[in-house]
């Protein structure tokens, strides 16, 4: 048969599939073609999409919410109550930063279990996880609840901006230990192949979420306070679920859950919990890094009055809606990764994140252009007309360049957190953010004299363009070159199941 009676049927089976699953459907075909011009294995581009496709779609449901957060208080209230919670938002998700972290070594340590058939640990790697997510993150939920107006106070310079950020984040204390339990939950799910109930419980409380922001947004006008109380109200239903599912419970969609969690002891375990601290602790401080360079940033940027405040921070969430395809293909390359490992191949371990990693490229190619080329309509859901429009086009266009390297950086290092090489992500993570784009941003609003160069005008807005880029560029050379490097397998040897037997 000629190659132009196959085209056409080659085309209805990709519009088919992509109409059926667009996410699956668009990754699959990613991974097939890179097949077939001989830069990925078929099969480890056929297990990483239907491990990847369902997180995906939990973080585009997910991110989707923050953004239709924002979409409708700006609609009701304006410029300065997205930029008030802009503000807040950092604080707000400082439990996500910690969660994420222990959910790092959660994922690390189930999926090199679950590779390794070793499933007797799996409840108790869970327990730890749990309560050592507790400990981290009731304390931030007292000190937002307590004092919103004063936290918030440290970055914001307009009142409308202090006024709508602080009542935010009140709200939004009571969710903090939630959002750190979903993540455990969430991560456990992957971990042993099950990224698809993950999707469902997340997904679903993410649609929530849009629901119950509808009502409290419009229908009864509570404003910012209603978008927050909306998102925790979602947090808690989605914990809930995992609760009822770990206990056995059958889930709607979903049936139950592959691995389950005893009430009964043992609660404690030194070693695991040792392992989960060691693992967890550079990932925690690489989402802090992130996390409290947001202050100053936001900070230097409040300068600049709430139409850039504004403007920033929807590219931000704009960008983070173009990084949603890293919620899968990271964690796929840490649980593929990390279960190979745990059978000893460190080979085939290799082997799937380089290929995850080719594949992550060029998906993140593709939606960067795309996003691009619709800059200005996708900017005028969020801004009027006008000059607004014109400055968060431009801010949305910087993100999808930025994006790129996000997508390098997630995707080397998901070898690095399966192997339990936490370190170099938070390195880079360092030296990107106080490095290069905090000075970057400074250099936007402030002159500054460099002895034998002269005077550095300031750059104005363009620092913070410079900023947005550096971010993302700097932490993925660092963690690519560590993934590299291949000094990740030899790390990995130390937490792997025939390592603690031999303890």
């Amino acid at each position: 048969m000629s190659r132009s009676a196959t085209f056409p049927r080659a085309v209805v089976r990709f519009l088919s599939r992509v109409l059926r699953n667009p996410v699956e459907g668009v990754l699959w075909y990613v991974g097939l073609a890179l097949a077939r011009a001989g830069y990925v294995d078929s099969h480890r581009a056929k297990r990483t999409t239907e491990l990847a496709w369902p997180r995906i779609v939990t973080g585009l449901a997910r991110t989707s919410n923050s953004v239709v957060d924002l979409a409708m208080v700006g609609a009701v209230l304006g410029s300065g109550a997205v930029a008030g919670i802009g503000l807040a938002t950092p604080f707000a998700f400082l439990a996500g930063t910690l969660g994420g972290g222990i959910a790092g070594g959660t994922i690390a340590l189930v999926s090199q279990r679950f590779g390794a058939d070793q499933h007797g640990e799996l409840d108790l790697v869970v327990k730890q996880s749990v309560w050592l997510t507790v400990a981290i993150t009731l304390p931030l939920t007292v000190v937002f609840f307590l004092f919103p107006h004063e936290l918030v106070g440290l970055i914001a310079t307009d009142p409308e901006m202090h006024a709508y950020g602080a009542t935010y984040l009140q709200v939004m204390s009571v969710g903090t230990i939630f959002i750190g339990l979903n993540l455990i939950g969430s991560r456990t799910l992957v971990g042993v192949d099950d990224s698809y109930a993950a999707m469902v419980v997340r997904g679903g409380g993410a649609v929530a979420n849009i629901a119950f922001n509808a009502v409290f947004i419009f229908g009864f006008g509570w404003g910012v306070a209603g978008a927050a109380l909306g998102s925790v109200l979602a947090s808690v239903l989605v914990t809930g679920l995992f609760v009822y599912g770990f206990l056995g419970g059958w889930i709607p969609f979903v049936g139950r859950f592959p691995v389950t969690v005893s009430l009964a002891g043992p609660y404690v375990d030194r070693r695991l919990t040792r392992d989960i601290v060691d693992i967890s602790t550079p990932i925690i401080f690489t989402n802090l890094i992130w996390s409290t360079a947001q202050f100053p940033l936001l900070a230097v940027i409040a300068v600049f009055g709430p139409e850039v405040v504004a403007a920033f921070i929807v590219a931000q969430r704009i960008r983070g809606l173009m990084d949603t395809p890293n919620w899968g293909l990271n964690l796929a390359s840490s649980s593929l990764v990390g279960q190979e490992l745990g059978r000893g191949d460190e080979l085939e371990a290799g082997a799937y994140g380089d290929d995850i990693l080719r594949i992550t490229l060029v998906v993140y190619l593709v939606i960067a252009a795309v996003v691009f080329a619709f800059a200005e309509p996708i900017s005028a859901v969020f801004v009027e007309s006008g000059d607004s429009l014109a400055l968060t086009t431009v801010f949305v266009q910087v993100a999808t360049v930025s994006v790129i390297f996000n997508g390098l950086n997630g995707a080397a290092s998901g070898p690095l957190n399966a192997s339990g090489d936490t370190r170099w992500p938070l390195y880079g993570r360092l030296l990107g953010l106080y490095g290069f784009a905090l000075p970057a941003a400074y250099l936007g609003t402030t002159a500054v004299a460099i002895p034998f160069l002269g005077t550095i005008p300031a750059l104005g807005i363009a620092g913070l363009y410079a900023a947005l880029v550096l971010e993302t560029v700097v932490p993925a050379a660092v963690v690519y070159y560590r993934f590299s490097t291949e000094r990740w397998k030899v790390v990995s040897r130390s937490y792997r199941p025939e390592a603690q037997a031999a303890d």
